[in-house]
């Protein structure tokens, strides 16, 4: 097969059939931007989970005096030394257990006023409001129902906290968003699947004296496609590569600069650059290959010889 044959029908197939490439090239792009958007909000999310799970704690909040009067949690009175040496002790023995720190009345209001100093409720709080509470690292975050079952209900303990609790319904707004990126992404991708068959077609149509003369010649049906084969997916690889600017383009502006929300948002530990060009590679041979294919199909009850 000569190369230059090849190229020159390409060129041939691309400006004959302008405004429909123009249509393919927009709509891969725009799919396989979504498509690697979904990737990097994948991996955003895992990300965070690592970065956050491995940072809550369980809280044992224990019952004060005046608990004891309004919560019936608390109804046999404010937690003993007795008792919350017993507590301490049976956290202690647990393997799921990595680390316990005490928070006393006086810490717990002292934390408060430098977190809430501003609220009006501040200046009505005593110390003796506040509740003492254990602050327990667990090995694994995800373990949070062995200690809340064996420590809820427990004579002095007003409730067991897990913070994870509040991370779970972020991470699944995160996931929701994100299976909603996968859903637009897959109708763009269909969208352009149908584009580029159309397109395919057409062009078939337009040169079907030419591909009519090589059949009589006895050029293979291999050679014949090829044209449009790669008409498809030069188109589909531009559309790539737009994708791929889109990406970058994204990432800097989002994160690095314009609304530079790397220094806005320091809570969030946000994925790098290589995560980004992990991505580009794989954006870019689905680009190539999937209009390729679709064209190959597509041709084949067309251009049989």
């Amino acid at each position: 097969m000569r190369a230059q044959f090849v190229l020159s029908e390409i060129g041939v197939g691309l400006r004959r059939n302008l405004t429909m490439t123009f249509a393919v090239i927009v709509s891969v792009a725009l799919s396989l931007a979504l498509f690697g958007g979904s990737l990097l909000m994948r991996d955003q999310v895992s990300t965070m989970k690592g970065y956050w799970y491995d940072k809550v704690n369980v809280s044992i909040f224990l019952c004060n005096k005046a608990d004891a009067e309004q919560d019936p949690k608390c109804a046999k009175g404010a937690v003993t030394n007795e008792q919350k040496d017993q507590i301490l002790s049976d956290l202690k023995k647990m393997p799921v257990v990595e680390k316990v720190v005490h928070e006393s009345a006086d810490e717990a209001y002292k934390h408060y006023k430098e977190q809430f100093g501003d609220s009006p409720l501040s200046s009505s709080l005593t110390p003796d409001q506040m509740q003492e509470s254990y602050r327990i690292k667990l090995k694994d975050p995800e373990k949070y129902q062995v200690v809340a079952t064996a420590f809820s209900g427990r004579d002095g303990v007003q409730e067991v906290q897990d913070q994870k609790g509040y991370l779970d319904n972020l991470f699944g707004l995160l996931n929701g968003m994100n299976w909603a990126a996968v859903a637009v992404m897959a109708l763009m991708l269909v969208v352009a699947l149908m584009l580029i068959v159309n397109t395919v077609r057409v062009s078939a149509f337009s040169r079907r004296r030419e591909t009519g003369i090589m059949r009589l010649v006895g050029a293979s049906s291999f050679y014949i496609q090829m044209p449009f084969i790669m008409e498809a997916a030069v188109a589909g690889l531009i559309g790539g590569g737009l994708a791929c600017g889109m990406l970058l383009v994204g990432r800097y502006f989002m994160i690095d600069h314009g609304l530079e929300l790397s220094e806005k948002i320091n809570l969030i530990n946000f994925i790098g650059w290589d995560a980004v060009l992990a991505k580009l590679p794989l954006v870019l041979a689905i680009g190539l290959l999937m209009p390729a294919l679709a064209a190959f199909f597509a041709l084949r009850k067309y251009l049989k010889v």
